[in-house]
């Protein structure tokens, strides 16, 4: 799927007030309960484990990441933003917002990725023939890891963030569950 560049800049600039958007309708509409929460959550922790885990080796503009999740798939933090929401989807009890989580993935999120590798292909010499090994969003089921995952480079990313936010959705869907 390729995306017009003039819509994928604009689109990238909604995802943070699109992720507001998100957070209030999940807000408003979510309906746990602690059946939902049970097969809910463990998908989200997933999602937040694998960003965690991309987070560990990705050295920004640095170096090029393929070390990791990054040797199976081009993306993971993508992948695990999308585990997250589909847990939390499933633990709200509502297809409505699996609905918004879907339409939001979709039609800024995909451009986005497009965005950012035309934006590594241009810093990274190396990138197109790991973009041919490895692909975009679904893992490869093969693969090597050379390197190990750093604490200081997940906090260098701000991955905590993501745990904050997931523990803050996991006490609203507890509190609305009760």
């Amino acid at each position: 799927m390729s995306f017009p560049k003039p819509y994928a800049d604009t689109v990238a600039k909604l995802r943070v007030p699109g992720g507001f958007l998100m957070v209030v309708a999940f807000l408003w509409l979510s309906a746990p309960t602690w059946t939902s929460l049970a097969w809910g959550l463990p998908v989200s922790l997933i999602g937040l484990a694998l960003r965690a885990w991309a987070a560990g080796h990705l050295e920004k503009n640095r170096r090029l990441a393929e070390s990791g999740p990054y040797a199976y798939m081009r993306n993971p933090l993508y992948v695990g933003t999308l585990a997250v929401a589909a847990g939390f989807v499933i633990a709200s009890r509502r297809w409505e917002l699996g609905l918004l989580f879907a339409a939001v993935f979709l039609l800024i999120y995909l451009p986005v990725v497009e965005l950012e590798e035309q934006h590594l292909r241009s810093l990274f010499p190396e990138y197109a023939d790991y973009a041919k090994r490895v692909p975009r969003l679904w893992p490869r089921l093969t693969g090597h890891s050379s390197t190990h995952f750093r604490v200081e480079v997940y906090i260098r990313n701000q991955e905590y963030q993501a745990l904050a936010g997931f523990l803050i959705g996991v006490a609203v869907l507890i509190w609305k569950a009760l």
